[in-house]
């Protein structure tokens, strides 16, 4: 059988159809392309910023997106190293840590150290790591550097690779050890460190080297699979946004302290936070459930309910929630950075829950003072921690955290003054033998310090 060709079949319409097939497989081809660029997007990772607020001062900042906080880093029984600079060595937000674990929670039973060193740089403790940290089997470290490896002058490519090698390498280290990591962030800049001779630069420029840097430490900390506490961030928007709270001509409010570098309480209280939630922790410190109608009342783990009679619950707490004093309105108290940052909503939790409530309010008596709140309110959870800034655990928590500060004052003179003096040059061995001696002595001060705390929760109703 033969075919004929069809009149249908003109050069007009093949010409058509050839059209059509070549725009389906450029379309096609298009498609292709697209996929692949999305692919190697996906491969390489993220493009995401950090949200910041509407305001000029941070117009010229766009630092890096930084993960949320993983799991529990902490196991029972870890040792933990908390390392770094000057900042570290003021023992401010070392020994909030240190004192956070110690109280709230003590079931962890984390032992900790301080190795603050003024002045120091990465490659400072690359060089006495081994001497100072590594022979005490560190098995979780907290880093933080970075305001020196700034040398106080505007960023430079070469000088963000330096500090990205030796950070990267001191990883490494604590890591082929055994050790979990925690890779923190430069801090801000409040003023320009007058007594460093070699600075340069404006102090904008100072914070934007910094800002660098801690997108750099966030790097290390991907390419080690660690994880990562942002500090330069929230202080300086709190540099920014605290000041006009807080501050007046009279009374500057500083979150990086007096020479602008050395924070007080606030900041410091900053940095704690940031390390405490990269590590995991998820304050939840204590949950009291009180049955208004059957007058009856459960506590979660670390407290115990001893009695409950006609609204009165009688506990005794092994578990301490975080407590701090001072004015709410100055960088030198504690409790000043606790309202900058959600820290009793994230880290210090002591909540409670009353059901079945037979009036639309009732009175809750903690210590000294009380608070009226709805029968929603309650039944839906209160933080006692917020509700009372001075409560029944005040005495026992200064307690402990005098003893934490002794100790980690201790620590500074033992490596400082002893490892690198004299004495630990001449035999470190024996150096280090006699001063653990002391240094157990003031921990046995701590554990002594940390008592059970007896108190009580009136729960009364209000027509």
């Amino acid at each position: 059988m033969s075919f004929k060709h069809s009149s249908k079949h003109t050069p007009k319409s093949i010409f058509s159809l050839t059209v059509v097939i070549l725009l389906a497989l450029s379309a096609s081809a298009r498609l292709s392309v697209a996929e692949e660029r999305k692919s190697q997007v996906a491969k390489l990772g993220s493009y995401a910023y950090e949200a910041k607020p509407d305001d000029a001062a941070f117009a010229k900042f766009n630092p890096r997106l930084a993960p949320p906080p993983g799991p529990l880093l902490l196991k029972q029984g870890d040792r933990l190293a908390i390392i770094g600079d000057s900042i570290t060595e003021q023992k401010i937000y070392s020994r909030i840590i240190e004192t956070y674990l110690t109280v709230c929670v003590p079931q962890l039973e984390i032992q900790a150290r301080q190795y603050g060193w003024s002045g120091e740089r990465t490659e400072g403790f690359l060089k006495r790591m081994d001497q100072d940290c590594l022979r005490f089997n560190p098995t979780v470290a907290t880093l933080a550097y970075g305001m020196n490896d700034t040398r106080y002058r505007p960023f430079d490519m070469l000088n963000g690779q330096w500090y990205h090698d030796h950070y990267s390498e001191v990883v490494a280290k604590l890591k082929n050890s055994g050790a979990k990591v925690v890779v923190g962030s430069p801090g801000c800049a409040g003023k320009i460190a007058t007594w460093v001779r070699s600075r340069s630069g404006t102090l904008d420029e100072h914070n934007l080297h910094l800002c660098a840097l801690r997108d750099i430490a966030l790097q290390v900390a991907e390419e080690h699979d660690v994880a990562f506490a942002d500090i330069f961030w929230p202080m300086y928007q709190q540099q920014i946004l605290a000041a006009r709270k807080y501050g007046t001509a009279e009374k500057p409010y500083e979150i990086a302290g007096r020479d602008g570098i050395h924070p007080g309480g606030a900041g410091h209280l900053l940095m704690a936070y940031s390390f405490l939630r990269a590590m995991g922790l998820n304050g939840e410190i204590a949950a009291i459930k009180f049955d208004s109608q059957a007058d009856t009342a459960t506590a979660s783990e670390g407290h115990k309910i001893e009695q409950c009679d006609q609204g009165v619950i009688s506990l005794t707490s092994q578990r301490y929630p975080f407590c701090a004093d001072g004015p709410v309105d100055s960088d030198n108290s504690i409790r000043s950075g606790m309202s900058l940052v959600p820290f009793d909503q994230d880290l210090n939790r002591f909540m409670l829950f009353v059901t079945r409530l037979n009036s639309p309010k009732a009175k809750i008596t903690w210590g000294q003072d009380s608070v009226v709140l709805s029968a929603e309110q309650l039944a839906s959870g209160v933080n006692l921690t917020t509700l009372f800034h001075k409560n029944p655990f005040h005495a026992a928590f200064n307690a402990v955290d005098s003893a934490v500060a002794a100790k980690q004052a201790f620590e500074t003179q033992q490596i400082k003054k002893v490892f690198h003096g004299k004495e630990g040059k001449h035999d470190m061995e024996s150096a280090v033998a006699r001063t653990e001696k002391e240094r157990a002595a003031l921990v046995s001060k701590i554990s002594a310090a940390r008592s059970a705390v007896a108190h009580q929760l009136s729960i009364q109703p209000v027509e």
